[in-house]
C-alpha cells in the first residue's frame, strides 16, 4: 500500500482557506447529504446548471506543473489524448481498467455556459497502485497518466486512460487544470481553474473488484464523498457520470464550467 500522508498534509492549507466560511454549515450539510443514496447524488450532478463555476480545489502535492518541483507541461509530448504510456525518456505503461475521461469546458461568463473553444485542459491522476508519476517511489522517471488536450468547437476534450486507485485518505478522483489557450497551458501560466473530478461509488466498486485494485477496496472502506477532504463541502458539480463496463471499458463525463 502506498501511503500519501505527506500529500494530505500539503493539501490541507490550500483547502482550509476555501472551507473556512463553509465550516459553520458543514455539519448540517454533511448530515443532509449522508441521507442521500448514490443515485440521488448522480441526479444532483446532472441537474446543476452551467451558470455555476466548478469549485476551485487544491492541485495536491503531485501536480507536475512546476508549482511543486518538476514541470511536465513544458516537455515535448505532453499534448496527447492517450495518457496511458510515458513519453520522452519514460517507458512505463499504466495498468488498469480502461477509462475514457470526457470533459466539456464551458464559459460561465459568456451566455450562461457556452463552449470554451480553444481552452486547454491539463489532466493527471494516480495509477492502479495509487502512485503519481514523477513523484511516487518507483515511478519517479515515468510521466504516464498526465496529458494536455485542446477543447474543440463544442468545448470537448477526451483522454484515454485507466481507472485510478482509491489511495489512503482520498475518494477516487482525477485532477485537472483549465487554461485559456494551449500556449498558456504549456507555459503553465494564468490558470483559469484547478479542480478535481469525483468518480461515482458504484463504478468504483465494480472496478475495484477486479485484479490489481485490492488496496482500493480496503481504502474505500475508510472514506466517502461526505468525509473526503476535498469533496466533503459539496460535490454536485464534480461528480462524473460513468457509462460502460469493466470488460469493454468505462467512460466518465463531466461538464466543467469556468
Amino acid at each position: 500500500m502506498h501511503q500519501h500522508d505527506q500529500g494530505l498534509s500539503l493539501d490541507l492549507p490550500t483547502l482550509l482557506s476555501r472551507r473556512r466560511l463553509l465550516g459553520l454549515l458543514g455539519a448540517a450539510g454533511a448530515a443532509t447529504i449522508a441521507g442521500c443514496s448514490s443515485d440521488t447524488a448522480t441526479v444532483a450532478a446532472q441537474d446543476v446548471t452551467a451558470d455555476e463555476e466548478i469549485p476551485e480545489e487544491t492541485a495536491g502535492p503531485y501536480p507536475g506543473d512546476g508549482s511543486n518541483g518538476v514541470n511536465v507541461l513544458t516537455e515535448s509530448g505532453i499534448v496527447r489524448s492517450d495518457i496511458t504510456r510515458s513519453f520522452g525518456t519514460g517507458s512505463g505503461v499504466a495498468a488498469g481498467v480502461p477509462l475514457t475521461i470526457a470533459l466539456t469546458v464551458l464559459d460561465v461568463g459568456n451566455g450562461g455556459g457556452q463552449p470554451l473553444t480553444g481552452a486547454a485542459v491539463y489532466l493527471w491522476h494516480c495509477d492502479q497502485e495509487g502512485r503519481y508519476s514523477l513523484y511516487s517511489k518507483g515511478v519517479e522517471q515515468e510521466n504516464y497518466l498526465r496529458g494536455v488536450q485542446v477543447a474543440d468547437a463544442a468545448g470537448k476534450v477526451a483522454f484515454t486512460s485507466v481507472f485510478p486507485a482509491a489511495y489512503d485518505g482520498r475518494w477516487p478522483h482525477i485532477h485537472f487544470e483549465v487554461y485559456a489557450t494551449l500556449e498558456k497551458a504549456t507555459t503553465a501560466s494564468d490558470k483559469l481553474r484547478t479542480s478535481q473530478l469525483a468518480l461515482p461509488e458504484d463504478a468504483s466498486r465494480q472496478v475495484y473488484a477486479t485484479s490489481g485494485y485490492e488496496q482500493s477496496v480496503r481504502n474505500m472502506r475508510n472514506t466517502s464523498l461526505e468525509t473526503d477532504m476535498v469533496f466533503s463541502d459539496g460535490y454536485s458539480l464534480q461528480l462524473g457520470t460513468v457509462t460502460g463496463d469493466v470488460d469493454s471499458g468505462l467512460t466518465v463525463t463531466l461538464s466543467v464550467p469556468v
